[in-house]
């Protein structure tokens, strides 16, 4: 007879885990295994969206995956379980019913070193939240199946006697079976011609040929569902806030309304920086980093709150402190296409040139990619937004919560200026800088502004000066 704690060691839960600091939710994007799949420690079961960033989640041991408990777009708060996998498939049969449920202590789904605080379960980094529950919305795709003990059952004696039933899953790898989905191909009516019948690539695309022959007439006979069309004369469209775009709103409305901002301009002749960015460019210290205006302008903060320390600085309401940085982690900010974040530079202050070129290059394109973790998007102390990639002339950024001050860089434009005396056509840019009231008054949030102006109409500052 097997007993609850036999049943308990043999089916693990893995749970959402705190991917980020303090986050309580995530959306599940995409499911990379189905139930029957083989995984092992260490591989991507899925792709979730916090509050900051999609993260890959990897499973944390080997087994045979029995049951995903969310379909795909469902909200799910971290400490939730979000599969079962059968860790010893090959010790024979089990019935999954018995296994413990989210419902269930964490005691009996996984021993826990650590006795967890009253109403909260362990997840993988601290606690999750008091009680499992989940946000839903409506979402076109396909439900995620349901193994019954009966089936559990089926699948082990199909692995132990190596036949399979006719009832039996078709076997396939799960890019595979991606691959199926997205053509919508069911498996089972395909045709296996791999090792041990098991469905290839090829047999999926051989399924799908008749199937595209034949989608034209299928057009004709079967309406769209009414879901998928959009009237051409809709007035409005509706779109869910959710994810990094929810995250931004709710830290801007806080940082709006919560730190005192103050903005100040500054225009500024950067002709003598864009001559040095053409040289750097062809400076063999610089051979295949990215060389442009902003890192330069970087350099130019970085010096200036060198000179000016207290600028970089956070408010701790909670002990009414004023918490100075010894350290500068520089946020750049980033549009992407599930919105702006803003991941930063850790340290950037001890950076050389070169160092932080290459820093700006990875946190860039990883950026681009959307590949930026929750790690790199947290504890920064100052921001730039370069505005003027959008040809705007400036801006009055909002502070990033828990920052002193942020710079916005407009567009350089070739404008008429007075040099040395005469009227020339010079490289010209406007700059303003953001900052807590709280934290800077107007002398010390000046002269930070100003010594950034400086550096960049005479960039050999970074030598004297840096």
């Amino acid at each position: 007879m097997t007993t609850m704690t036999e049943n308990a060691a043999r089916y693990r839960e893995f749970k959402m885990p705190d991917v980020g600091e303090g986050l309580t939710e995530a959306e599940i994007l995409k499911w990379y295994v189905q139930p029957g799949d083989t995984v092992t420690d260490g591989q991507v079961v899925c792709e979730v969206e916090t509050a900051k960033a999609a993260v890959e989640l990897p499973i944390p041991y080997d087994g045979v995956v029995q049951k995903l408990h969310f379909e795909e777009g469902v909200t799910v708060d971290v400490g939730t379980a979000i599969i079962t996998v059968d860790v010893a498939p090959g010790s024979g049969p089990a019935p999954l019913a018995e296994a413990p449920s989210a419902a269930e202590p964490a005691a009996l789904a996984e021993p826990a070193e650590e006795e967890a605080p009253k109403g909260r379960q362990p997840v993988l980094v601290g606690y999750g939240v008091s009680e499992a529950s989940t946000k839903r919305r409506p979402r076109k795709g396909i439900s995620v199946p349901e193994q019954a003990p009966a089936e559990a059952l089926r699948a082990v004696q199909t692995e132990l006697n190596g036949q399979a039933p006719a009832s039996a899953r078709p076997l396939a790898k799960p890019p595979v079976r991606k691959l199926a989905k997205d053509l919508g191909i069911d498996l089972a009516t395909v045709v296996p011609t791999g090792p041990d019948g098991i469905v290839t690539r090829e047999d999926v695309h051989a399924a799908a040929a008749p199937a595209v022959e034949t989608a034209p007439v299928s057009r004709e006979t079967t309406p769209a569902p009414a879901a998928a069309v959009q009237a051409s004369d809709a007035r409005e469209t509706r779109i869910p806030v959710k994810g990094v775009r929810k995250a931004t709103a709710q830290a801007m409305i806080g940082s709006a309304f919560t730190a005192p901002h103050v903005t100040e301009f500054v225009t500024v002749d950067v002709t003598r920086t864009m001559k040095l960015v053409e040289q750097l460019k062809s400076d063999k210290d610089m051979a295949g980093l990215r060389v442009n205006p902003l890192l330069l302008i970087a350099k130019a903060l970085l010096v200036a709150i060198k000179r000016n320390p207290d600028v970089n600085a956070s408010w701790d309401e909670a002990n009414q402190e004023i918490v100075l940085k010894h350290y500068v982690n520089l946020g750049i900010a980033a549009a992407t296409p599930r919105g702006l974040i803003v991941p930063n530079i850790k340290d950037a202050h001890a950076k050389t040139l070169p160092q932080l070129a290459e820093s700006l290059g990875e946190l860039v394109s990883t950026a681009r990619e959307g590949k930026t973790s929750p790690a790199a998007m947290s504890g920064g102390t100052v921001t730039i937004t370069n505005v003027g990639v959008f040809g705007v002339d400036t801006g009055t950024p909002i502070l990033n919560p828990g920052e002193s001050a942020i710079l916005a860089v407009g567009a350089i434009k070739l404008q008429p200026w007075v040099h040395k005396g005469k009227v020339k056509p010079r490289q010209v840019t406007t700059l303003a800088l953001s900052f807590d009231h709280r934290l800077v008054d107007g002398e010390l949030g000046s002269k930070v502004l100003a010594d950034v102006a400086a550096v960049l109409e005479q960039p050999k500052r970074l030598i004297t000066w840096g």
